[in-house]
C-alpha cells in the first residue's frame, strides 16, 4: 500500500486489487449479481431480508414496535444475509434491492408485491401502511421527517467515515480519524442539543426518527459499535445518554436488536426470526455460531 503522504491519484483510477481491510474481500466498482441464489420465503406477507448491523436493526425494532401495538400484520419472516460472505450480491437479493445492501423488504400482502429498499424508505412505508410511530400532519411530521433524513445523512460519515478509519481499515490514518472523529462529535452535539429541549427526536413523540437514529447514535453512546466510547468521550453527551436509556427500556427494541444478530452473546442472537415464539424458544439450531 503506498504511503498516504507519497500518493498522487492518477489521471484515470483503474481498480486492480482489493485494497485490504475487513470488507476487501467483497468490495467491488461495479453493481449487479456474482451468482445466481434465490431468496427463501416464509408464511408471513412481509418477508425481510438482513443482517443484525444498524441499519438491519432500525427495521426490526421498527417491526416489533408494531407487533407490539397490535398491528397482526406486522408479522414477519426475517431472513439473514451474511454481508461478508457476499449473500447481497445474489441474484434474488438484487432483484429485491439493485444497490446490494440490507435491508430488503418484500411485502405481498397485496395484489401486487412491492419490494423497499433502504432502511429509511422501509421504515416510511411501514409506518404509512400501518399508520404508526409517525404523527400523520402539520408541524409534529415534519420535524419527526427532518430527523429521520437527518441520520439518512449523517450516519454514513459515522459509519463508512469514522467507523472504517478508525476500527476496520488496514492501517491507521490520522487525518481520516481526526477528521471524521471531528465530524461524529459534532453530530453528537447536534443531537445533544436537540434532545436536551425535546424528549424524543420528532417532539414529544416516539417516531420512526428515533428509530432510525438510536441504532447507530444510541449504539455509539451505549458503548455497542467500533470500541469507541472512551475515544469519543460519549459519557459527555448526557442528554444523547438519557435518550438512548429510554429508547432501550422499551421491549420492542431489545427483540429487534437481537433479530439477524451474528455477534455477540449468544443468548442475545436470534439468527432468523420466522415466529414470535422465537425469542422464548431459541436453540442452537436458531442460534448458529457467526461463520
Amino acid at each position: 500500500m503506498t504511503d498516504s503522504k507519497d500518493y498522487v491519484p492518477p489521471k484515470v483510477w483503474t481498480w486492480e486489487q482489493p485494497n485490504g481491510g475487513t470488507f476487501a474481500n467483497i468490495n467491488r466498482p461495479i453493481a449487479g449479481p456474482t451468482h445466481d441464489k434465490e431468496l427463501p420465503v416464509g408464511k408471513h406477507p412481509l418477508q425481510l431480508y438482513s443482517l443484525g448491523t444498524p441499519n438491519g436493526v432500525k427495521v426490526t425494532i421498527m417491526l416489533e414496535e408494531l407487533l407490539a401495538q397490535g398491528h397482526v400484520g406486522a408479522e414477519y419472516d426475517a431472513w439473514l444475509i451474511n454481508i461478508r460472505e457476499g449473500d447481497q450480491f445474489g441474484s434474488g437479493f438484487v432483484d429485491i434491492n439493485p444497490n446490494s445492501k440490507i435491508p430488503a423488504l418484500f411485502d405481498r400482502s397485496g395484489v401486487q408485491p412491492v419490494r423497499v429498499f433502504e432502511s429509511g424508505a422501509i421504515l416510511l412505508y411501514l409506518s404509512e401502511k400501518f399508520q404508526a410511530f409517525l404523527p400523520k400532519e402539520g408541524v409534529a411530521r415534519t420535524e419527526a421527517l427532518n430527523w429521520l433524513f437527518w441520520q439518512m445523512g449523517s450516519a454514513p460519515y459515522l459509519g463508512g467515515g469514522f467507523g472504517h478509519f478508525y476500527a476496520y481499515a488496514p492501517a491507521k490514518f490520522q487525518y481520516a480519524i481526526d477528521r471524521f472523529t471531528m465530524e461524529t462529535k459534532r453530530q453528537l452535539d447536534v443531537l445533544d442539543r436537540r434532545l436536551a429541549v425535546s424528549e424524543f427526536l420528532g417532539g414529544d413523540q416516539y417516531t420512526i426518527a428515533d428509530i432510525a437514529v438510536f441504532p447507530w447514535y444510541g449504539g455509539l453512546v451505549k458503548g455497542w459499535l467500533y470500541g469507541a466510547a472512551e475515544f469519543l468521550s460519549v459519557q459527555d453527551y448526557k442528554h444523547v445518554q438519557r435518550w438512548a436509556e429510554t429508547v432501550y427500556s422499551r421491549p420492542a427494541v431489545k427483540r429487534g436488536r437481537m433479530v439477524n444478530r451474528m455477534h455477540g452473546e449468544p443468548a442475545e442472537q436470534l439468527r432468523e426470526r420466522h415466529d414470535a415464539s422465537d425469542f422464548d424458544t431459541k436453540t442452537q439450531d436458531k442460534i448458529q455460531p457467526a461463520s
